[in-house]
């Protein structure tokens, strides 16, 4: 069967067309309309600004995904209808909901969430991934771990008590006059620093307290307490910024792995897998694989196009884990929508 992927979570138009037969997978597009450029100046998403976007963008990129392609070649739609920005949201499903009823096409909602999880069964084989598995997911809006059963069982064990890890990237990037999107630029700036150690040394919040959430905003506070001791030569120095942000990525990868990791050992994990946003981010990849190896655990992470939002994962979700499907009248956007 034909599935179509609509996702309009945050600031991506993507859509994505996916043939799926038994364990076999075939992306046949996967197209995606970025707008990170027309929300530099925000220094983030401007979401009335995105949902404007989405609404002008989704009919080129739909046209784009099937190619040479009729619509009635569809066998089925799904839609991201949470978490995520409710304008945004919304504009995904009104444009799959006339779809649906235009080609009379099953429709199905997906969890934005749980889409990350299972976009590491875009390359690998499903048998591949032994269960239990602990996942991360990672991203601009989400810091969450899971304990995952099998497809379509998860276990919500720890998430973040303020910003989410990519959100305090963008933050520091901010407040170090980097630019937007902020994790790419704190990535590049912290592989060029030259030091094996910081001579700062940034808090790693929470990493010793007996639960596996997460807290980012002290260390976003603390990064800004240092920012405004140093004399204006200093800030603007490549220098500094190199250190602070090589410290920034430590700190954070520092407690994303610690907090995994412990929970893999305690929920006897056999597989650890990562997804979302950051978990693009090389170092953080890198590190996350010597280590869970290292235990004797198996690691799984997808591509990196296939970490930051995209329709195909909403396709294979809607594949995967079936939801019932939705009757178009009943269908909602829900920002804080649980897995």
């Amino acid at each position: 069967m034909k599935i179509l992927g609509i996702d309009t979570s945050c600031d991506d138009t993507a859509i994505a067309l996916l043939r799926a037969e038994g364990s076999e997978f075939e992306i046949l597009s996967n197209i995606v309309s970025s707008q990170v450029e027309l929300h530099k100046k925000y220094g983030g998403v401007y979401p009335f600004l995105a949902k404007r976007e989405h609404q002008k963008n989704l009919p080129v990129v739909f046209k784009k995904s099937l190619g040479r392609r009729k619509p009635e070649e569809i066998d089925a739609i799904a839609v991201t209808s949470g978490p995520g920005l409710e304008p945004c949201l919304w504009q995904g499903i009104n444009f799959a909901v006339d779809l649906a009823e235009k080609l009379k096409k099953p429709l199905m909602p997906v969890n934005h969430i749980e889409a990350h999880i299972l976009a590491n069964f875009i390359e690998r084989d499903l048998e591949s991934v032994k269960m239990p598995a602990v996942c991360l997911v990672v991203s601009g809006g989400h810091t969450s771990l899971f304990l995952m059963k099998k497809i379509g069982r998860y276990q919500l064990i720890g998430e973040t008590r303020d910003d989410a890890a990519g959100e305090c990237f963008d933050k520091v990037a901010r407040i170090l006059g980097m630019g937007y999107p902020g994790g790419p630029l704190i990535a590049k700036a912290a592989a060029e620093f030259n030091g094996k150690k910081s001579s700062v040394e940034l808090p790693r919040p929470m990493i010793h307290q007996k639960n596996y959430n997460f807290s980012f905003s002290g260390l976003k506070t603390a990064v800004l307490y240092n920012y405004k001791s140093q004399p204006s030569k200093v800030r603007k120095s490549k220098e500094y910024i190199r250190e602070m942000a090589f410290e920034t990525q430590e700190a954070i990868i520092d407690v994303l792995l610690y907090k995994t990791l412990k929970a893999a050992r305690n929920f006897k994990a056999k597989t650890v897998m990562i997804g979302g946003g950051v978990a693009a981010n090389e170092e953080l990849r890198k590190q996350f694989k010597e280590k869970i190896n290292s235990e004797g655990m198996s690691f799984s992470v997808p591509s990196g196009k296939f970490c930051t939002d995209n329709g195909v994962m909403i396709a294979l979700t809607a594949y995967l884990s079936p939801k019932r499907v939705m009757d178009f009248k009943k269908l909602k956007a829900e920002g804080n929508l649980n897995i």
